[in-house]
């Protein structure tokens, strides 16, 4: 057995933002891992209002820019929690946010816009997007500058195609947006339709898909080598024909962040930032995604996916009293969860990279089904990782391989709930 150590990289970032993420390594055994991070916040003091926030996400199909069209909801499916910025951007921060339309033409340029760390020179830190032309990925950029430009689509003749964009790494690191695009005669932008199944996903670095493009434990965090469209969650929607929005941040928990100390990180926790766009130690347009709340009315999920409890272990351990707290943070959140998805089956998950709190999960669910009578709730627990079998991603994290185990089995139980 392998002592546990701890893998700490240095992530500076440059205009107002301070950022330290720290990896934890571990012991082989459970293959406990996760991501830590200690920030100073960017400014949120000129934050829009709820209202302002609205009014911007009703937008027409063509912007205030002459000559060129917004991605908006006239002219594409908006993936996840999105938001439509000051000068028509489509802003994208959590993982897997993005957006999906109908191109007809010849010729189709984006251009994405990175927020204030693309602008800092911090490269481990810049957001990764990818584009996709008929499913399959042509394009895989990570937004190093103010502007990066992107061929999405070329062709010697007009062809009608489908176009995805998507942002593979998180949030917390950097956001980035897609600015209104130019279109000449004769070519369109479409909606493609929803879908009929929805699905929210809310975690942690294992929603993320952290490390996943590097197989080697020792390597520490890096948004080049993250990729959700590895990670199970996406892989879980893609199974099930769905549509899916995701809320996760590495490190996160119900009560506490990840920690080598005693106390509580209680700064990282999912709970207190549930209700917005996201949490990002970057900004945009002088906001941060915490600073913009979020519509629930947009996105209404049939199935809503908890994975939270890996980091809060870190804190809870065995300790009695540390996971009572964890049972009383987890039935709050259900609660908060149930609030804003009134009609949501919801799936408690737990156990790909530490099973510590498995028992106190389902003991949360009990207590909570017993004081609400709501029993539209599920628990799952994973098989722990395999390392012998399935090898490490960096830090620890799972592999592709080990995404896919957990997919088929959270598939397979969400089928048997939703008869899908």
């Amino acid at each position: 057995m392998k002592s546990k150590r701890m893998i700490a990289a240095l992530l500076a970032m440059m205009l107002s933002v301070t950022a330290m993420t720290a990896c934890g390594g571990s012991d082989s055994s459970n293959g406990t891992s996760a991501n830590n991070s200690t920030v100073q916040s960017a400014d949120e003091s000129d934050a829009q209002s709820a209202d302002e926030s609205d009014a911007k996400n009703e937008q027409t199909g063509d912007s205030d820019m002459e000559g060129l069209t917004a991605i908006n909801d006239s002219t594409a499916k908006r993936v996840g929690r999105t938001y439509i910025g000051d000068d028509n951007t489509l802003w994208l921060a959590l993982s897997g946010s993005g957006a999906e339309f109908t191109y007809t033409g010849k010729k189709l340029e984006l251009t994405i816009k990175g927020d204030n760390v693309a602008k800092s020179g911090n490269d481990g830190n810049n957001a990764r997007v990818a584009v996709y032309v008929n499913g399959e990925r042509t394009s895989d950029v990570m937004i190093d500058a103010p502007e990066v430009k992107i061929t999405a689509f070329e062709s010697a003749e007009a062809q009608t195609v489908d176009i995805q964009v998507i942002k593979l790494s998180e949030c917390a690191m950097s956001c980035c947006g897609i600015m209104p695009v130019k279109l000449g005669d004769g070519e369109s932008l479409t909606p493609v339709e929803a879908k009929e199944r929805k699905i929210e996903f809310i975690g942690d670095s294992i929603t993320c898909g952290y490390g996943v493009d590097d197989e080697v434990k020792e390597h520490s965090f890096q948004t080049k080598t993250e990729d959700v469209t590895r990670a199970y969650a996406y892989k879980t929607a893609k199974a099930l024909d769905a549509d899916y929005s995701m809320f996760s941040v590495s490190g996160y928990g119900i009560i506490s962040g990840y920690t080598t100390g005693k106390e509580p990180v209680t700064a990282q926790t999912i709970p207190q930032y549930y209700n917005s766009l996201g949490f990002s130690y970057g900004s945009f347009d002088g906001k941060t995604p915490q600073s913009l709340d979020w519509d629930f009315e947009s996105f209404k999920p049939q199935v809503v996916v908890i994975n939270l409890g890996t980091n809060d272990a870190s804190y809870t351990k065995s300790n009695k009293d540390g996971k009572e707290e964890y049972k009383q943070g987890y039935i709050n959140f259900l609660k908060q969860v149930r609030e804003k998805n009134p009609d949501a089956e919801i799936f408690c998950t737990l156990g790909i990279m530490d099973n510590t709190l498995v028992k106190t999960m389902a003991e949360a669910m009990k207590a909570y089904m017993d004081e609400t009578g709501d029993q539209k709730v599920h628990a799952v627990q994973y098989d722990l990782q395999d390392g012998n079998a399935d090898g490490y991603a960096a830090d620890w994290h799972p592999t592709e391989a080990t995404h896919e185990k957990a997919s088929a089995k959270l598939t397979e139980e969400i089928k048997k709930v939703m008869n899908w």
